[in-house]
């Protein structure tokens, strides 16, 4: 089972998607919706990896939570959810005693990003060995090693098989795709890089790039990892 992870937050949609999205990453997921509910997790918190706080709730803000936290004495990593970007705002989350923040509105990558560089800081980020097929992927060491031998990719195609194999033998629209390419320089990828960037992975890991048996077209909706072996 992956991290465990305590996300408050009273937006029902954004809830929904984080939920969704964050659990298909291998995260476990438990979701609160008020302050109070938040507290009355305080006598487990040791049972989760990680915390996600909204600012703004109907009966309180995040920072309660946080500073109520700190005075028991628990590290736990906890990563705050602000619509504001206001200065004010930043500096009492870190205040409190949060180790980040995101502003919202944010893509679900800057939000991975954020989340396992406070795992990794903390020690608490599981290493891992992603295993499909012929496909092997070191995520501490980003090296992808095909039937035991060392692939050469470039960064965006290491995200890219990486969120490919993840969601192996899923569809993947190109849509879903192009918003889990962001990375941490700010970059993003259109729709024509993106076929670049399939063909060129498609040179790099199929027998016959012309024949893909593991990078599969679905046409109208996207792409698709294979997991079998070739």
């Amino acid at each position: 089972m992956g991290n465990r992870i305590l996300l408050l937050e009273d937006d029902i949609s954004l809830v929904d998607g984080l939920n969704y999205s964050l659990t298909r990453k291998g995260f476990d997921m438990e979701i609160v919706r008020t302050v109070k509910e938040a507290m009355g997790r305080l006598p487990r918190m040791d049972s989760y990896d990680l915390l996600i706080l909204d600012v703004t709730l109907p009966d309180g803000t995040g920072f309660e939570v946080c500073e109520k936290i700190r005075r028991q004495g628990n590290p736990i990593p906890i990563l705050f959810l602000t619509a504001s970007d206001e200065e004010v705002n930043v500096i009492r989350g870190l205040d409190s005693g949060g180790d980040d923040y995101v502003i919202k509105p944010f893509r679900l990558g800057e939000l991975c990003s954020r989340i396992h560089a406070l795992l990794r800081r903390t020690g608490q980020s599981q290493p891992a060995i992603l295993e499909c097929g012929d496909i092997s992927i070191d995520l501490m060491a980003s090296r992808v090693s095909l039937r035991g031998v060392a692939l050469d990719l470039t960064g965006a195609e290491y995200r890219l098989i990486c969120l490919l194999v993840r969601n192996a033998n899923r569809v993947l629209t190109r849509s879903a795709i192009l918003n889990e390419l962001w990375d941490n320089s700010g970059d993003f990828v259109d729709d024509n890089t993106l076929s670049v960037y399939v063909r060129r992975l498609r040179e790099k890991i199929e027998l016959n790039p012309s024949r893909p048996q593991h990078l599969i077209t679905v046409r109208g909706f996207g792409y698709q990892w294979n997991e079998a072996t070739v």
